[in-house]
């Protein structure tokens, strides 16, 4: 349930070490790491090449095309958050642009996330402030409706609570829960350590049919091989 007109000044964030920990790692290894979980849906595209980041969620649901609540937010950053933003109902306004990503940035914040429009996407290129987003949209918000801060949101079929860790690049964003912060960072590590194992046999001409044990039980499903097709005249 939602509840608006409410700002949470108090955030448990997930620990900073935890934190640090699991911004070494990709979202697709945390993702697999978490047991597949916590991924939002993969409209929400950074928004310029290279875009990643790792933060504690400072969280905002906002109203459709009305911006009002992320000004609101930025007082409640700390340095090593990650702002998402969630909405009411499906919007694609420029709720943000540069002038929010400077006051974003002056308080701390390594980023946004929102289920909803960017612009000034450049400027925002330039200034290396990370922004992951449904669409880029120029089309400017108002200021008028009031949403809240710091309750749970779902960005983009996500659960997201105040103070969880939001991992983004290339591959997506993904969402560990602050209390599993320190265990997935562990079973991140152990899940790299083991692919670059993998990476070294496959280097080396192994196939994957062999390293995984494929060729059993391929044949109990039937698959044959023929050396030959014989042709008709």
């Amino acid at each position: 349930m939602h509840h608006l007109g409410v700002v949470h000044r108090t955030v448990d964030r997930a620990d900073p070490a935890a934190v640090e920990a699991l911004s070494r790692f990709g979202v697709a290894t945390v993702h697999e790491a978490m047991g597949r979980l916590g991924l939002m849906r993969p409209y929400i595209r950074p928004v310029y090449e290279g875009a990643r980041l790792c933060g504690t969620a400072v969280t905002v649901l906002l109203q459709p095309g009305d911006n009002w609540m992320l000004h609101v937010a930025a007082e409640q950053v700390r340095e090593g958050d990650v702002v998402v933003a969630g909405c009411t109902t499906e919007s694609e306004d420029g709720f943000f642009g540069e002038l929010l990503a400077t006051s974003l940035r002056a308080r701390g914040a390594r980023g946004l996330v929102i289920d909803g429009g960017c612009r000034d996407v450049d400027d925002l290129r330039r200034m290396d402030f990370p922004v992951f987003s449904r669409a880029v949209n120029a089309k400017g918000t108002v200021k008028a409706t009031l949403g809240s801060v710091n309750v749970p949101v779902v960005v983009a079929n996500a659960l997201v609570n105040p103070g969880d860790v939001i991992v983004a690049d290339a591959d997506g964003v993904v969402v560990v829960p602050a209390a599993r912060a320190a265990e997935v960072a562990e079973a991140s590590a152990r899940r790299e350590a083991a692919e670059e194992g993998k990476r070294e046999r496959f280097r080396a001409g192994e196939l994957g049919l062999d390293m995984y044990a494929m060729r059993g039980p391929l044949a109990e499903l039937g698959l044959t091989y023929v050396d030959r097709i014989r042709g008709t005249r």
